[in-house]
């Protein structure tokens, strides 16, 4: 790829223009490179580096996100020298292809089409055969003989630029050519014969016309700048702001501009378009894996409106074409070092590259081409675990149909009908036809999938709350398959055996009597393309099936610092968290044991005892109960392959005691309606005794009540017993051959004299038992830091504890001073989502298109990422306080964001020893505790 494209002619006007502004907004193609994607965006980039490499890419140039985003900072103007430099640079192409721009008897037509620095597929706006007017469509004709080319293309134009530009409703225009297709018989837009095309170009200046209140733009240069103002102001509509909400991309990148000469695939049965990956974006399988389209452009195979070929037919077809294009693709993923995406026009028998791009994949194709590239020799191991997103790691434990329960459906005549495997998983769910339905149920936690004749970049919203995606028109690189494997979804494309009828609200399959309607049950098989009436259960995926994924977590492994443990509170967690790599539980909750059927009587008779001495037989019970939960659990937690024991931290009980008994409310209803009806006997008296308790117990904030070192220091004796069960099942495996690692945590420490009085007691009854056993066990005390008050104090607390676990789940609701489940219900998440902007008398406040603004409170849900500037803070003074204190003292995190990618990047900076998430997040942890270290070596760099 060393080769170096000259500029053609003279570039001083652009230089002229440059000198005349504040900095270079537009960089012709040769300009640019592979590195600049920050400046050029992904796609200006890509089309930058193939020019410069000699490949065949039609001239043009790109407006840098630096222009957008002056654009958005400057009042939606755009800057000063910009469009200056846009006419100089149009007239440098001009000059490379001998053509005009609106010229009338050899026009140069271009496309706009956007380009941010990370993908978004579909998301943004494109314009092409810009250009077109009625004076010059008739240069396009006479130039190509072809009258039916020419206003195919107008009509392509009017119709895209009136939908992007001008607003205007896509069904209006999609009705003609509906009616078109009847009136002539055909099938498909591309037999629609020239005379209907002309006399629809009419029909589609009247529909924009209405749109817009004004007549459609005729002055190619007004349309350029309309088209530029269209696709910097689609940085920000809806649907990519959702896409870049879910994705985690920042929303102050913006989007470049690239304007290229314009080539047609629709100019006969010898021309085409198509959109290729390098490799299979569904399993990652090295080879060519793409579709075209005869006599189409790039928005008919995109968008989904006609089903496109595979690319072996371009073989039959155009088998010159077809060799050329597979030597560019090889030489493209070579260069470049990744699997990538592709665009391709055919003009004529030409090929044309349009871009190139590191492509979007599922999380199995992901983990397979990182570690085929590794094999290859293309990659490093260090690459290969930078080149996998850690929540993609979730994905390959998608669920599938139970293949018993599948069978019966078959049997049963539940089967709709076979699509395209698009995307992989299995989903059901009820049956929803419009985005918005999707997502209002979605978000009322009701399982939907989103059925479409075909999606379009409008639908994000509602794909994102969906279990699952299925459309009638598409193929596997349709804007529904592309963003569906992105998110992680099953999806089903271009389903031609099924019509979906939106206004209806229902889809038939065709040639049948079936008929669903809205709110009935369908599942749908991404991996299969199958489609069936009704809910089919599904299963969970083999992790022992992941090879390649073990061989890159294994890689991740041998690069992380951080110890990744799990939070396991039975033996069956703990086995499936050592299988999925944990090397020692970070958190045993073990008040989650008593709720079980069989304890629950005792624990009850245990809190209502009167005295110490009836309360310590109910745990004299107890405790027989608890030392064989605790002997599972270290059982299970050694190593698979040297059996040695990994550490277990079970932290003595928690929640406030009332959280055993039955609810004040409901007791009360059931006593005062037993009292009512005059009844009597024993059931009544325990009804009575227990409401009494309840009252007793219960608190204004059990948050921030009797629970924790405090229910402890006020009856000792159940922590007693628990540390007892703890260090006696220790001596039984022991006897097993096994060293158990136990560490014994004291929770919601506040002050340093908390814990040392609860740390004295319990050490007591640790001398009782290498008393009773004659045998030591290597245990150790700590405590969860989970308020303000024990971070600002940790270096006395470190004092007394041999090892600090953050409670960052509570660390951040006593940071913050809210619940977090009144918090998320009523007004957390609509702080993250944004508020309307209102004046001071509640009037919504709108930006210059009429839009209402909002006010985003916070960047992201601090109960799902760490609040590093408030709640990190403390950590971090936790950290360096207490390990100056005590310089052994162990440190990690034992809250939700020990799973989270992101929280796991600031654990590594901040220095603790281990993080433990639930086991599912174990495989993520480990990727990103890898990603973290290789960060930060960037970063020293």
């Amino acid at each position: 790829m060393a080769k170096t494209a000259s500029t053609g002619a003279g570039t001083s006007g652009l230089e002229a223009a440059v000198k005349n502004s504040p900095r270079k907004w537009v960089y012709l193609f040769p300009e640019g490179n592979a590195k600049m994607r920050e400046l050029l965006g992904g796609k200006g980039a890509g089309v930058a580096e193939m020019t410069r490499a000699g490949l065949p890419v039609p001239p043009g140039f790109t407006i840098t996100t630096e222009a957008c985003n002056t654009y958005y900072s400057d009042g939606k103007q755009f800057p000063k020298g910009m469009w200056e430099q846009t006419l100089a640079a149009l007239s440098i192409i001009e000059e490379q292809t001998g053509k005009g721009f609106g010229d009338t008897k050899n026009p140069l037509l271009v496309s706009v089409r956007s380009g941010a620095k990370f993908s978004m597929p579909g998301m943004m706006d494109t314009v092409l055969n810009l250009g077109l007017n009625d004076d010059t469509v008739q240069g396009i004709i006479a130039l190509t003989g072809d009258e039916r080319f020419g206003y195919d293309s107008y009509r392509r134009f009017i119709q895209m630029f009136s939908k992007i530009v001008l607003d205007a409703d896509p069904k209006a225009f999609e009705a003609k050519l509906e009616e078109a297709r009847h009136a002539a018989k055909v099938k498909t837009d591309a037999e629609i014969p020239a005379a209907m095309l002309k006399t629809m170009v009419g029909d589609f200046k009247q529909i924009a016309e209405q749109a817009s209140g004004r007549p459609f733009p005729t002055d190619p240069t007004e349309q350029l700048r309309l088209a530029i103002q269209a696709v910097f102001a689609s940085w920000n509509n809806a649907r990519a702001i959702s896409y870049r909400n879910a994705q985690k991309i920042p929303h102050d990148l913006g989007t470049a501009v690239n304007v290229q000469m314009m080539v047609f695939g629709n100019m006969g049965w010898d021309s085409g378009t198509g959109v290729a990956f390098t490799r299979d974006p569904n399993t990652g399988e090295q080879k060519i894996y793409a579709e075209y389209l005869p006599n189409a452009q790039g928005e008919d195979v995109v968008a989904g409106i006609r089903t496109p070929l595979k690319i072996e037919q371009l073989a039959t077809d155009m088998p010159t074409v077809y060799t050329e294009f597979v030597a560019i693709a090889q030489r493209l993923e070579k260069h470049y070092r990744d699997m990538q995406d592709l665009e391709f026009t055919i003009e004529k028998g030409k090929l044309y590259m349009l871009q190139t791009r590191s492509a979007k994949r599922t999380a199995a194709a992901a983990v397979k081409i990182a570690v085929d590239m590794v094999r290859e020799g293309l990659i490093t191991q260090a690459e290969a675990v930078q080149r996998v997103e850690p929540n993609q790691v979730v994905q390959l434990l998608l669920p599938r149909f139970d293949p018993v329960a599948k069978e019966a459906a078959s049997a049963a005549g539940r089967f709709l009908a076979k699509g395209l495997n698009a995307s992989p998983g299995a989903a059901y769910g009820n049956a929803v036809f419009d985005a918005d339905t999707a997502e209002k149920l979605g978000k009322a936690g009701e399982r939907v999938v989103l059925v479409r004749p075909e999606t379009s970049p409008d639908d994000v919203h509602g794909m994102l709350q969906a279990r699952g995606i299925l459309t009638a028109r598409g193929g596997a690189t349709s804007h529904a398959a592309v963003v569906a494997r992105g998110l992680g979804l099953p999806c089903v494309a271009g389903c031609e055996a099924i019509r979906v009828d939106e206004e209806g609200k229902k889809m038939t399959v065709i040639g049948t009597k079936v008929t669903l309607k809205e709110g009935e049950p369908i599942s749908i098989d991404g991996s299969t393309g199958e489609v069936y009436a009704g809910i089919i259960p599904v299963v969970e995926a083999t992790f022992d099936e992941e090879v390649d994924l073990q061989t890159l977590l294994g890689w991740a492994d041998e690069i992380k610092r951080l110890g990744v443990w799990a939070n396991a509170d039975y033996p069956r967690d703990a086995e499936r968290a050592v299988k999925f790599g944990a090397t020692g539980i970070g958190l045993c909750r073990t008040e989650h044991m008593f709720f079980e059927t069989t304890r629950l009587p005792i624990v009850r008779r245990m809190i209502l005892a009167p005295t110490r001495a009836e309360r310590q037989v109910a745990l004299d019970e107890l405790l027989p109960v608890q030392r064989s939960d605790f002997e599972g659990l270290f059982r299970a937690m050694r190593d698979p392959q040297t059996g040695e024991s990994y550490p277990v931290v079970i932290r003595l009980i928690d929640p406030p005691l009332h959280e055993f008994l039955p609810p004040y409310e409901e007791l009360l209803v059931d006593v005062t309606r037993m009292e009512a009806k005059g009844e009597h006997g024993a059931e009544l008296d325990e009804k009575r005794e227990m409401l009494a308790a309840v009252k007793q117990l219960r608190e204004a904030n059990p948050m921030l009540g009797l629970r924790g070192c405090r229910l402890g220091l006020l009856y000792p004796e159940i922590n007693v017993m628990q540390t007892r069960a703890i260090l006696e099942a220790a001596v039984v495996v022991g006897k097993e051959g096994l060293q158990a690692k136990p560490k014994i945590m004291i929770p919601l420490v506040g002050t340093v004299n908390e814990l040392s009085e609860v740390r004295r007691q319990l050490e007591e009854a640790a001398d009782e038992v290498v008393k009773s056993t004659g045998i030591t066990v290597d245990y150790k005390f700590g405590t969860m830091i989970e308020l303000p008050r024990a971070a600002l104090t940790a270096g006395k607390i470190a004092g007394v504890a041999e090892f600090f676990s953050f409670g960052t789940n509570d660390l951040t609701q006593t940071t913050y001073g809210i619940s977090r489940d009144d918090a998320e219900g009523k007004f957390l998440l609509r702080y993250v989502d944004g508020l309307p902007k209102v004046d001071a008398y509640g009037n919504v406040q709108t930006d210059a298109d009429g839009k209402p603004e909002v006010v985003k409170i916070m960047k992201t849900n601090p109960f799902q990422s760490i609040d590093v500037e408030g709640v990190g803070r403390l950590v971090e003074i936790a950290v360096r306080e207490g390990r100056a204190t005590n310089s052994t003292l162990e440190v990690g995190v034992c809250g939700e964001h020990g799973g989270d990618p992101d929280s796991i990047t600031f654990f590594e900076t901040a220095g603790l020893d281990y993080v433990s998430c639930s086991p599912f997040r174990v495989p993520v942890a480990r990727l990103a505790a890898a990603q973290a270290v290789l960060q930060g070596e960037t970063r020293d760099k």
